[in-house]
């Protein structure tokens, strides 16, 4: 008979220490995705903060350019206001496109090309964009982690219990999945 507790026992002390283990697992997933998130907040401050002393190096070249510095400054104050992952990245990909243009209409001035301040701004946005690309592919490996975790059996069923809901990734926008057409 004794026997028998002590098995029952031993079952019930495994069985609470493997929920115990999946929930665990679950907080630290989730926590390392708002963590990855983060990360991407930290670069894309980063890069807003540049933007001001790009277009003010901009304007005193190219004055007659104010669509394309409006448009700069349009989309930097939506990444700022954006507030889901969602909104966040839509307006990122917005200020993308937005300093694209911009660096396009820099190649037809040559003086400003040639500008110290703007080639060093120029490259510090270019850094930046490498660690915001840097930390999408790390958010979204932690988000691929922590979905399945959501969805594989059994810490599933933990995850429904106890409120655990999947992550959004962070997706390229149609426009850049697009292959490009090159002519020569």
């Amino acid at each position: 008979m004794s026997l028998i507790i002590i098995v029952i026992v031993v079952i019930i002390v495994i069985v609470i220490g493997t929920i115990i283990h999946m929930y665990n697992n679950l907080v630290g997933l989730r926590n390392r995705v708002k963590n990855s998130y983060s990360q991407i907040d930290v670069q894309l401050k980063r890069r807003n903060d540049l933007i001001p002393n790009l277009v003010e190096t901009v304007k005193g070249y190219a004055s007659h350019e104010k669509g394309v510095l409006e448009e700069v400054t349009k989309a930097r104050a939506g990444v700022m206001n954006a507030s889901s992952i969602e909104e966040v990245s839509a307006a990122d990909n917005q200020l993308t496109g937005a300093l694209k243009t911009l660096f396009a209409v820099a190649e037809s001035y040559p003086d400003l090309k040639a500008n110290t301040n703007f080639k060093e701004l120029q490259n510090e946005l270019s850094e930046t964009e490498d660690k915001i690309a840097y930390s999408r592919q790390f958010y979204n490996d932690v988000v691929l982690k922590y979905n399945n975790s959501c969805q594989q059996f059994p810490s599933n069923i933990l995850a429904r219990l106890f409120g655990f809901k999947e992550e959004t990734f962070f997706e390229a926008p149609e426009t850049e999945k697009a292959v490009p057409k090159v002519e020569f």
